[in-house]
């Protein structure tokens, strides 16, 4: 954004928090469980606050972020396909019923979001419909964007890439196909100062559900195929075992010239550490020799533990190591497990979140972890219990300071990252729900994004988004004007 941040700006900022929908930011000096009844009082949560509330027409959400536009603060919202007793709901902008795809909502006021539009997704239920995955970049930062323009990509549903314009949020078009014919999507990675997106498909004639399509977005309505790109045995005309699908990646962009991809939800994790430059510009057919030509490093997790995020954390200074001649800065990698089974049953171990030193990245290793105590009988509530995912955001307000991680029924967890090799909790946010067993609904394939739920069930999908703040201290930096 430029210059100095004022208190708005802060608050909107720490609302970039993915899966809860716009999520909780963190923390009032506040007791350890907020005071009963309001809107504010979420009955177990320690240092967060609720802030704003939107239902979203009643659709289950995924992915969400926050963009700022001129002098508003939008969030693109990616929504799951629709659920058995409601398939397509209900749109009051339009006064029709529409298959979930992707909510615009203002909310430059967090107390009171406003819905915009909605762009509908494909049809389908769960995980096979909707548009669950949104990034946007600017015109004035794609080199050959027009300025001006505001640019959306999204999924449509497991289909294909979309970009649309949505410089006005209100009346957003549809622009062009990138990619189409797939057999899934999920979650991709577009660089806004270079145009190169990475793009989480299901092409036809590799063996994998997912791998990574590059594609030259810098002109969106133009779009330009750099190469396909996977695991060693996902290519095409492979054999043997077929490695973990892809999850999906972040990129550090020219100036880092690195590329983190997540392979695994759940079970057989990959980090793989790749170099930018060579994967944009190296031999693209997918040859054995080419897949493995950009590769640093891979780090490859027990088989009972995924990869369903890595989140490159930067150069760190550890205050252990403070006073030690070598070693006393590490570069850092967080890596976040989905959890996918119900109620803690034998097909899953408990999926946490890991923190890798990178420093030497041929050789990846992880230091500590972050787990979520089942003190408070988390495993008999209903639905799932463990990490999901965590916020990539890089602004400085909170990078390399705090990390955020969903955890399903187990709400939001705040992790105070400064010292990775030993983090502690710092905030705390999740829905009270009755002991009791889980519903046959609640035992579907649906992969709900939030899980601090609104009803005492938890049978059903997160439909709604929620806002919390920080009012306290935040560690090593303030931006407050």
């Amino acid at each position: 954004m430029g210059g100095e941040r004022t208190a708005r700006d802060l608050r909107v900022s720490l609302l970039k928090l993915p899966a809860m929908l716009w999520p909780l930011l963190l923390v009032p000096p506040a007791p350890a469980c907020a005071q009963p009844g309001g809107i504010g009082a979420a009955p177990e949560a320690r240092n967060m606050r609720l802030v704003g509330f939107n239902d979203l027409q009643a659709r289950s959400a995924y992915q969400p972020i926050i963009h700022r536009q001129g002098d508003r603060y939008i969030a693109y919202i990616g929504h799951h396909g629709g659920s058995e007793t409601a398939p397509k709901p209900f749109n009051p902008l339009t006064g029709q019923a529409e298959f979930n795809g992707t909510s615009i909502v203002d909310v430059t006021d967090p107390k009171q979001p406003k819905n915009l539009a909605h762009i509908p997704g494909q049809e389908g239920l769960a995980k096979q419909g909707g548009a669950q995955m949104v990034r946007a970049c600017d015109g004035k930062d794609l080199p050959k964007g027009e300025p001006g323009k505001t640019y959306l990509l999204r999924p449509f549903g497991g289909q294909g890439h979309q970009v649309w314009d949505v410089t006005r949020p209100e009346n957003p078009s549809l622009i062009t196909r990138v990619s189409w014919n797939l057999k899934d999507t999920h979650k991709s990675w577009w660089e806004c100062d270079t145009g190169i997106a990475y793009l989480v498909s299901g092409v036809s004639d590799w063996r994998t559900r997912r791998m990574t399509e590059v594609y030259d977005l810098s002109d969106p309505a133009r779009p330009v195929k750099i190469r396909d790109y996977g695991l060693t045995g996902q290519q095409p005309g492979a054999t043997g075992a077929v490695p973990t699908d892809l999850h999906g990646m972040i990129s550090t962009g020219p100036r880092g010239n690195r590329v983190y991809f997540g392979y695994g939800t759940n079970k057989g994790g990959v980090l793989q550490i790749v170099d930018r430059e060579k994967l944009l510009t190296g031999p693209p057919a997918p040859t054995p020799d080419n897949l493995r030509y950009p590769v640093i490093g891979e780090l490859h997790m027990s088989p009972q533990q995924g990869a369903h995020s890595t989140i490159p954390l930067g150069k760190m200074k550890i205050p252990e190591f403070a006073a030690d001649k070598a070693g006393a800065e590490r570069d850092m990698v967080m890596i976040v497990d989905e959890s996918v089974v119900n109620e803690c049953q034998a097909r899953e171990t408990r999926q946490i979140v890991w923190f890798v030193d990178a420093t030497i990245e041929s050789r990846p290793m992880v230091v500590s972890n972050f787990n979520v105590r089942d003190a408070q009988d988390f495993c008999a509530r209903g639905g799932r219990f463990g990490s999901h995912s965590a916020n990539e955001s890089m602004a400085p307000v909170f990078y390399q300071k705090l990390a955020f991680a969903t955890w399903f029924n187990a709400g939001v967890r705040a992790i105070d990252i400064r010292d990775p090799f030993t983090r502690r909790r710092s905030a705390t946010s999740f829905r009270r729900s009755p002991r009791q067993p889980t519903s046959a609904a609640s035992r579907s394939t649906d992969r709900s994004a939030a899980r601090p739920r609104s009803r005492a069930t938890m049978s059903r999908p997160t439909t709604a988004a929620t806002s919390t703040w920080w009012t306290g201290p935040i560690p090593a930096c303030t931006f407050w004007s």
